[in-house]
């Protein structure tokens, strides 16, 4: 356990959630100032087009998430180097379930769980988002626990996935080229449903490595099912956009002002 210390976010870092591919999985917990029980919480699941990336990445967000209270887990997935899919997914529901499984440890509740996601890591939250409790599971621990969320941020998400060549993002992902039904089955806009938790899609207009029109397409798929969503774009600016400090703190502030309408505020 960290030493806590008064008006400070506490962080405990490796600590594994369960296993993948025969090894262990682990992610960094990020603890609100200020003790308390039954929190809201967020997994963190970071980005790299699948093939790169760890969640030390999404540190600065852990820390400023925490400071609005929310408790935050920033978990570690096989990339595609290591294991084609479904083995991300996998990973990410062991993440979620571990996190339910120890929600009174870390006074979380466990029916005030989101998931945020970066880039691959979106794909991956709405993915989550989308698929029902005991679906795509895995291995990991904590078998009998559920995967459901309370709400999904997707931060310039790929909704669609479309292999262009057996050797791009999406062709290591899915292991070459497939057929349609595969690229649908790990494609998350293939998932919506009027159930769809509350989602909030966060895209900049000058993104070249995954275009605007994909949070645009998954926003008006998500409306179109009755499911509540709300898209923020941000103008001028390319993929990654919040890797700049005054972007993500303001990226930060958005999230926690949707997780506190959507689920805190919402009990």
């Amino acid at each position: 356990m960290p030493i806590r210390q008064q008006g400070l976010v506490s962080i405990e870092e490796q600590i594994v959630f369960g296993t993948g591919g025969g090894r262990d999985l682990n992610c960094d917990v990020f603890l609100p100032p200020e003790p308390g029980l039954a929190r809201a919480a967020i997994l963190l699941v970071h980005g790299g087009g699948w093939m790169h990336g760890d969640r030390s990445q999404l540190r600065g967000y852990g820390i400023q998430l925490a400071r609005h209270g929310f408790v935050c887990v920033a978990a570690e997935y096989r990339l595609s180097g290591e294991a084609v899919w479904p083995a991300q997914i996998h990973d990410v529901k062991a993440a979620l379930r571990w996190m339910r499984a120890n929600a009174q440890q870390y006074g979380i509740d466990p029916t005030l769980i989101a998931v945020s996601g970066n880039s691959a890591g979106a794909h991956l939250a709405l993915m989550l988002a989308g698929l029902a409790s005991g679906t795509l599971e895995g291995e990991g621990g904590n078998p009998d626990v559920s995967t459901e969320v309370a709400a999904a941020v997707a931060i310039y998400p790929p909704t669609e996935l479309r292999v262009a060549h057996e050797h791009d993002a999406v062709g290591q992902l899915l292991g070459g080229r497939v057929s349609r039904e595969v690229e649908d089955e790990a494609s998350p806009i293939t998932y919506v449903h009027i159930g769809y938790p509350p989602t909030m899609l966060v895209h900049g207009n000058a993104d070249e490595v995954v275009p605007v029109e994909a949070s645009f397409a998954m926003y008006r798929a998500l409306r179109a099912a009755g499911a509540p969503a709300e898209l923020h774009i941000f103008d001028g600016v390319p993929h990654a956009f919040d890797a700049e400090a005054e972007f993500g703190r303001q990226v930060a502030e958005l999230i926690a002002l949707f997780l506190d309408r959507k689920i805190r505020r919402a009990q």
